[in-house]
């Protein structure tokens, strides 16, 4: 029987840790058993909700876990908040953040060191191992050092398969996003667009994940006149918080009900939707690896939208000398280039350098998004063809799997060695 080995696992933001790490800790106990030691160590993200730590405590499958704010110290000087002690063998699985972290923990440790690389591979130099998403990432590689890579699919792949569409009746999810610029105009857009489409098809139900940076009443003041000038703007119906039991759920004015979804992640429920509306962000990346259709909404109403993009023009629009007309000059120079250029914001058309979702860029309307998302419910051979492109893009499953066997290889262990 082999010796028992630690196995840290790195990971950063609330992302990696509820779609990369659940599928891995998952597998790795299903085939090594208790052999493996398993410690989750988190290291600082921009992306923190600060439950990332509570998340990865919640799996059965991990033995400890070290919150990011005790990172540094641990990759300075090896010590843990808890003077955790460690095996005489082990690996560093790299499951998100920095890919320079595993290379120095593991010489500290003298432990084997793996990444998993979902677009880009690193130090392959002094790397012992990778697992890769697709063939693509490995083509980058020089050919002297591919014999370190294995391709081993798309972890989003594995954990999205966990929880199949099942419903009947259409569903559609509303991400409005969580930062205040993004609420500000996605809460009253989705809602009143909510009203257009039930108007027209009443039997169309409506869930809403809610960030997990964000409560439900930042959504009742986002949608609220007196607080959000938008809401008048977008001629939104009124909202109000009801509960059937615990559940909550959105009641507008106009009958029109929109389920709350306050569980993170929320893939099960996100799994029923024929179709997504989202805005652009972080949301896009989760719902194409989830291969849910969307339409990724870019609405411009506000003069202050741009603060709340990402990336350079974000950063140039929080300049505050720079004042209100610079945003409505970058606003009106943005789209135009967009427009002109193909310029791609959500991440599924970045990915595969072509447009698989729609990306909505202008002064949206609920009248018109409706019509459109009916037009989709109505032709559900586009969903299917959206659905397929967002897959293709995407890496193969069982990466939870494959990932398992590489940490056995770097050990030199195998199942003989678990007694089978």
């Amino acid at each position: 029987m082999a010796q028992p080995f630690d196995l840290i696992i790195l990971t950063n933001g609330p992302g990696e840790v509820t779609t990369w790490l659940r599928p891995v800790v998952q597998a790795v106990r299903a085939h090594w058993g208790s052999l493996p030691r398993i410690s989750v160590v988190l290291a600082p993200c921009s992306h923190n909700t600060g439950q990332e730590a509570a998340i990865a405590r919640s799996y059965p499958e991990v033995d400890r876990v070290q919150a990011a704010k005790h990172f540094f110290p641990f990759l300075l000087w090896g010590k843990t908040a808890e003077s955790w002690s460690w095996f005489s063998q082990g690996v560093v699985l790299f499951l998100g953040g920095d890919q320079f972290f595993p290379l120095v923990i593991g010489k500290r440790l003298g432990f084997k060191t793996l990444i998993y690389a979902e677009w880009e591979a690193r130090w392959w130099r002094w790397i012992d191992g990778f697992g890769v998403m697709n063939a693509q990432v490995l083509a980058k590689i020089p050919p002297k050092y591919q014999a370190k890579f294995q391709v081993v699919g798309d972890l989003m792949v594995d954990i999205s398969q966990e929880a199949q569409q099942t419903s009947t009746p259409p569903i559609i999810g509303l991400l409005p996003g969580s930062k205040g610029m993004k609420l500000a105009q996605g809460v009253p857009l989705l809602v009143a667009t909510a009203s257009v489409i039930r108007r027209q098809r009443p039997a169309v139900q409506f869930l809403l994940p809610v960030a997990p940076t964000i409560t439900v009443q930042t959504l009742l003041h986002y949608g609220d006149r007196q607080r959000n000038p938008m809401v008048k703007r977008f001629a939104a119906p009124a909202i109000e918080l009801c509960h059937t039991g615990d559940q909550p759920y959105l009641q507008v004015a106009d009958g029109t009900q929109i389920q709350l979804i306050t569980d993170f992640p929320a893939h099960q429920d996100l799994r029923q939707c024929q179709l997504c509306l989202t805005t652009v962000g972080a949301n896009t990346a989760e719902l194409g690896a989830l291969g849910l259709p969307m339409l990724v909404l870019l609405p411009t109403q506000q003069l202050d939208a741009m603060r709340a993009w990402d990336g350079i023009p974000g950063l140039i629009a929080k300049i505050p000398w720079l004042g209100t007309w610079f945003v409505r000059w970058l606003n009106r120079r943005i789209i135009t280039h967009a427009r002109k250029h193909r310029v791609r914001y959500a991440w599924p058309n970045i990915w595969a350098k072509k447009d698989i979702v729609p990306e909505l860029l202008g002064e949206l309307d609920p009248e018109t998004l409706g019509a459109l998302v009916l037009d989709y419910l109505d032709h559900p051979e586009k969903l299917e063809a959206m659905q397929a492109s967002l897959q293709a893009c995407r890496g193969e499953a069982g990466a939870a799997h494959k990932l398992t066997l590489m940490i056995g290889d770097l050990l030199h262990l195998t199942t003989v060695d678990l007694g089978h």
